[in-house]
C-alpha cells in the first residue's frame, strides 16, 4: 500500500443524527472533506455513483469542483454505471475534468451495482436487448465506444461544407493522459483478467462474486494477481494501478468507540447474494492503531494494492470524517508504506 483516499457514498437524508440532510449539504460537504484531506496529505477523494437514491449521482460537476478547490489530491469515481451514460458525452466530460485537474483523476467505470429502480437505465433511454436483467452487454458496448473516443478515434463523419470531403471527426477536448487514468471496477476474477488485457487500471470492488470459503482478502488478492498476469501476457509494459476499498476506523477516543467500537468485536467476512450470485463481502476494521496495523498487514489484498480507499460515514459530517482520515494518516498508514500526496502522484507497480 502506497496511498490511501476516502470513498464517499454520498448519502443524504433528513433524519436524526445526520449532518447531511439535503443533496446540497452532501455536495458541499464532500468538497469540504476533499479540501481538508488534501491538506492532510491524503492521496485520493473518490465518490460512489448511484441513481434513483438519495446518494451521489452525476459525478462530473462534483469532481470538477473538488479538483478546482484542491492542489494535489486525486479525484475520482468508484464507479460510474455505464448503463446510464452516453459514452461520447462521458468521454468529453472526462477529458475536460482531466485537463482541469492536471491529470489528478481516477475515473472508475463499470456496469455498476444493483439499483433501487427496476432496469432504471431504460428510463434514461438506454436498452440492452441481449441482457435485459443486468445490462452487462450494454455496459461493455458503451465502454468500448467510450474508450475509442478517449483514444482519439475519428468517429463522426464531417460535414463536407464545413471541413471538406471525406473527413471524420474526433470528440473534443482530448486529454493525452486520460486513458492512463481509467479504471475498471471489477467484482469477478474474469473481469479483472479482461481489465488487464485492455491495459487499464483495476478498481477491485467491495465484494467478490466468488464464495469458495476462502477469506475475502485472499479472494481479492487472487483477483489482483490474475489482473497483473493478464496485463503482462497481453504485452503491456506499464505500471498499472490497483485499488481496494475497506471500512477502517482507528479508535482514538470515546466518540470513535461509541460509533464503531462494537464492530471490532463482531466484524467478519459475510456471504450474501447479489445480482443472483453468491458473493463474499469484506469486514469492517475498527481497533486501536497498533491492532489496526497488524490486521491490515495481514490483509493480502490491501498490501498487494497501491491504493486503499477508506469508505467513510459521510452523514457524520466533515469534521468527524477528517478526524478519521487524519487519525489513519498519523497513526496507521505510515506503518503500511504510505507516502503522502506531497511526495507526488501515486505510481503503480511495474509488471515487467
Amino acid at each position: 500500500m502506497k496511498a490511501f483516499g476516502f470513498l464517499s457514498f454520498g448519502h443524504y437524508a433528513d433524519v436524526p443524527g445526520s449532518v447531511t440532510r439535503t443533496a446540497g449539504d452532501m455536495l458541499k460537504q464532500t468538497i469540504e472533506i476533499a479540501e481538508g484531506a488534501d491538506e492532510i496529505g491524503v492521496n485520493g477523494a473518490y465518490v460512489r455513483v448511484h441513481h434513483w437514491a438519495r446518494q451521489a449521482a452525476s459525478p462530473m460537476p462534483l469532481l470538477t469542483a473538488m479538483a478546482a478547490r484542491t492542489k494535489r489530491i486525486e479525484v475520482g469515481t468508484g464507479v460510474i454505471d455505464l448503463r446510464y451514460e452516453n459514452p461520447l458525452q462521458l468521454a468529453e466530460e472526462a477529458a475536460t475534468l482531466d485537463l482541469i485537474a492536471d491529470g489528478r483523476v481516477a475515473l472508475g467505470v463499470s456496469r455498476g451495482s444493483p439499483e433501487t429502480a427496476l432496469r432504471g437505465y431504460e428510463t434514461f433511454g438506454y436498452f440492452d436487448s441481449e441482457d435485459k436483467e443486468r445490462g452487462s452487454v450494454l455496459a461493455r458496448e458503451k465502454f468500448d465506444l467510450f474508450l475509442r473516443a478517449v483514444e482519439g478515434e475519428r468517429l463522426a463523419p464531417g460535414d463536407p461544407r464545413m471541413v471538406g470531403a471525406g473527413r471524420y471527426l474526433a470528440i473534443e477536448p482530448q486529454s493525452p493522459t486520460l486513458r492512463d487514468h481509467i479504471w475498471w471496477g471489477s467484482a469477478t476474477h474474469a473481469s479483472a483478467e479482461d481489465t488487464g488485457r485492455k491495459g487499464l487500471n483495476l478498481m477491485s470492488s467491495t465484494l467478490v462474486t466468488e464464495a469458495t470459503g476462502q477469506p475475502f482478502h485472499e479472494l481479492q488478492r487472487e483477483q489482483i494477481d490474475r489482473f497483473r498476469a493478464a496485463y503482462k501476457q497481453a504485452g503491456h509494459t506499464g505500471s498499472p494501478r490497483v485499488s481496494v476499498s475497506r471500512s477502517v476506523f482507528p479508535l482514538m477516543n470515546d466518540q470513535d468507540r461509541g460509533y464503531f467500537g462494537l464492530r471490532s468485536a463482531e466484524s467478519g467476512d459475510q456471504i450474501g447474494i447479489i445480482d443472483g450470485m453468491r458473493s463474499t463481502f469484506g469486514k469492517t476494521y475498527a481497533a486501536e492503531p497498533d491492532a489496526l496495523i497488524e490486521q491490515l498487514k495481514a490483509d493480502e489484498a490491501v498490501m498487494a494494492a497501491d491504493t486503499l480507499m477508506l469508505t467513510i460515514p459521510n452523514q457524520l459530517g466533515p469534521a468527524y470524517n477528517l478526524h478519521v482520515l487524519e487519525s489513519f494518516a498519523k497513526h496507521v498508514a505510515p506503518a503500511l508504506g504510505w507516502k503522502p500526496n506531497t511526495e507526488g502522484p501515486v505510481q503503480g507497480d511495474a509488471v515487467a
